[in-house]
C-alpha cells in the first residue's frame, strides 16, 4: 500500500483543512467559558467533543448548554444544530483524535495551561489548530512545551463565549502567521466577530479596558464614593448605552462636534492631568471583599444565578438586533 503524505506549507508544517471544511470541533475544559464554547459550536452545527477531568464534567456541561439553548434558539440555530451532536469523552486524546479544531479553556494557571497545551498538540492530528482560551497569558509563554508550538494560537472569548461575539486572536513569538490567519477564518465562518492582533500585550485588548474600569469601581467601593448598584447604574444608563453603538474611542470624538477627535482634544486633553482616576488597584482587603459581595447581593434582589444569566442574555440580544447586529426573526418582525 502506498501511503500518500498529508500535505504542507511552505515552511514545512502539516496543512489543516479549510477553515470553511471543519465539521468537528474539540473543546477540552468544559467550565463556564469551555462549556458556552461547547455551545456556541453546536449551535453553529458542528460535532463537538469535550473532555474535562472534573468527574462530574458531563453532567455540568450538558445542564450548562441546555441552559444556553434558549438563547441560541433566539439567536438563530445553523441547519442541523443539535445539543445531540455532543460526545464527551473519557480521555483527552479521544476528544481530539478526529478533531479538526481544537479549544482549550482551562483554568487560568500557567504551569497547567503549558502541560495541557503540550499534551494537546501530541495528541492533536498533525496541522490541526489548537486554541488557548487564556484571558491574560501571551501564547509564547504558554507554547514552552509543545513539540510544534507553531500551531498553537490564543483565541480569547468574553463571557459567555455562546453569546458575546468577539474573540482575540494572537500568536506567540513560535507561533505560525497561517496559524493565525486559519483561526481567524475559522472564527469567522462560526459566527463571531474577530480582532488578529499582530501583536502579544498583556490582557489583550478588551481586557486591558474593563480592567482599568473594574479597578476604578473598586476604588470607588473601597472610599465609599458608590455603592455597587450605583456603579453597574452609571454605566448601564449612561455610557454603556453608547459603547452598544460605537466603542470609546468614536464615542469621545463625537464629544468634539463638528471638530471632532482634535477639538476634544484640544478641549477636554488638559483634563488628563486630573486626579480623576487611579489605575492602580486597590487593596482587596477583607472589608472590600465584603463590601462588594454585599453589594452584588443587594443588587441581586432576590434574584439567583440562573435568572440573573437569562435576563442578561435576554438583553444583549435584544441590543444586537436593536443596533443591526442580528437580524429580526419573522415573529419579532410582524410584532
Amino acid at each position: 500500500m502506498t501511503l500518500i503524505p498529508s500535505p504542507t506549507t511552505p515552511d514545512g508544517h502539516a496543512a489543516p483543512c479549510a477553515p470553511e471544511d471543519v465539521r468537528r470541533v474539540a473543546c477540552v475544559g468544559a467550565g463556564v467559558i469551555g462549556g458556552g464554547w461547547a455551545a456556541h459550536f453546536l449551535a453553529r452545527g458542528y460535532d463537538v467533543t469535550a473532555w474535562d477531568p472534573a468527574p462530574d464534567a458531563a453532567v455540568r456541561l450538558r445542564r450548562l448548554i441546555a441552559a444556553a439553548w434558549p438563547a441560541l434558539e433566539r439567536l438563530g440555530l445553523a441547519e442541523g444544530a443539535s445539543q445531540d451532536r455532543l460526545t464527551v469523552t473519557a480521555t483527552l486524546e479521544e476528544a481530539v483524535a478526529e478533531a479538526q479544531f481544537v479549544q482549550e479553556s482551562a483554568p487560568e494557571k500557567l504551569e497547567l495551561k503549558r502541560g495541557l497545551l503540550a499534551r494537546l498538540d501530541a495528541a492533536a492530528p498533525a496541522g490541526t489548530v489548537i486554541a488557548s482560551s487564556t484571558s491574560g497569558y501571551p501564547m509564547t509563554d504558554m507554547q514552552t512545551e509543545a513539540a510544534d508550538p507553531g500551531r498553537l494560537v490564543v483565541g480569547h472569548p468574553f463571557n459567555p463565549p455562546y453569546l458575546i461575539p468577539l474573540v482575540e486572536v494572537v500568536g506567540g513569538e513560535r507561533t505560525t502567521p497561517a496559524a493565525v490567519d486559519w483561526a481567524s477564518r475559522f472564527y469567522t465562518v462560526a459566527g463571531k466577530s474577530v480582532i488578529t492582533m499582530d501583536r502579544e500585550v498583556p490582557g489583550f485588548i478588551a481586557n486591558r479596558l474593563q480592567e482599568a474600569l473594574w479597578r476604578e469601581a473598586l476604588h470607588m467601593v473601597a472610599n465609599g464614593e458608590a455603592t455597587v448598584a450605583e456603579i453597574d447604574a452609571s454605566i448601564t444608563e449612561g455610557p454603556g448605552l453608547r459603547w452598544a453603538v460605537m466603542g470609546p474611542m468614536l464615542t469621545f470624538a463625537l464629544a468634539g462636534g463638528e471638530g471632532g477627535m482634535a477639538h476634544m482634544l484640544d478641549h477636554f486633553g488638559p483634563s488628563l492631568k486630573s486626579p480623576w482616576t487611579r489605575l492602580e488597584a486597590p487593596e482587596l482587603d477583607r472589608a472590600l471583599y465584603e463590601a462588594v459581595v454585599a453589594g452584588c447581593e443587594e443588587a441581586a434582589d432576590g434574584r439567583g444565578i440562573a435568572d440573573l444569566v437569562a435576563e442578561r442574555d435576554r438583553g444583549v440580544i435584544d441590543v444586537l438586533r436593536a443596533t443591526g447586529r442580528l437580524p429580526r426573526t419573522a415573529e419579532e418582525a410582524a410584532r
